[in-house]
């Protein structure tokens, strides 16, 4: 990524604004559509799937398309150590990037359906299950990634990454928050996506442990990346790779 870090940060604002402003608009399209629970729930995944593989596809070239801290986390820890991988700089400016456009893109979900534009939420998801379930969706969220990355495949990254989320709604006890940014931007909307307050700081515990066993899965069933052939060089046009590029 040759992008000026200004560039890259306000990316990954944009990014994490339109992600979350597609979970938490789509939750709220949904329970003004329908009562029923487990068709809010597959509306509200099927918009973020879709809504999330453009947002990598989009965004990828410039910032690595991370809109997580925890994925940005994970690419310095597995970086750090080569010439090209993320800095603490970059660290510093990606996280809160990260998390103000995921709060802004929750206030603005609020905005288009008239809501209170600041409601803390009364979903409360207090309980060792849904942390579980945080820990394994998060794990699995940095095995892919990192994965794909390893094996040479992140250009199939924008169609992976939005698979497995909206798999992981449906296969997780939490419905897969698994990015501390977009956790702490639910917990400020009270509809069908929100999380209350309390509930935030064992979430993204969970999701730290989780990429801890996430990397530690990575480095046991994939080898060390090789370095790309000249010859698989994107196009002109084509998007990179949207795997953080230091794997």
């Amino acid at each position: 990524m040759s992008a000026p870090l200004t560039r890259r940060a306000l990316a990954e604002a944009l990014g994490s604004a339109a992600l979350v402003a597609v979970v938490v608009g789509s939750g709220i399209q949904a329970t003004e559509l329908t009562h029923d629970v487990g068709v809010q729930l597959l509306a509200n995944s099927l918009a973020t799937v879709f809504g999330l593989g453009v947002l990598i596809a989009l965004f990828g070239s410039v910032s690595g398309a991370h809109f997580n801290p925890v994925v940005t986390l994970a690419a310095w820890l597995t970086g750090r150590r080569t010439p090209d991988g993320l800095t603490l700089r970059d660290v510093a400016a990606y996280i809160p990037a990260q998390t103000g456009g995921a709060i802004g893109g929750a206030v603005l979900a609020d905005a288009m359906f008239a809501k209170p534009l600041v409601q803390w939420s009364s979903h409360d998801r207090f309980a060792g299950h849904l942390w579980l379930g945080e820990l394994v969706a998060t794990a699995g969220l940095v095995l892919l990634i990192f994965g794909l990355g390893r094996t040479g495949r992140a250009h199939f990254a924008p169609v992976a990454v939005a698979s497995y989320i909206g798999a992981a709604y449906w296969f997780t006890s939490s419905t897969s928050f698994a990015n501390p940014a977009v956790t702490v931007a639910r917990a400020f909307t009270d509809t069908f996506a929100g999380i209350a307050p309390a509930s935030v700081g064992p979430f993204i515990a969970a999701q730290v442990a989780g990429v801890v066993v996430g990397l530690v899965l990575v480095a046991a069933v994939f080898a060390q990346p090789t370095p790309t052939p000249v010859t698989s060089v994107p196009a002109p046009g084509e998007p990179e790779l949207a795997a953080p590029a230091s794997l």
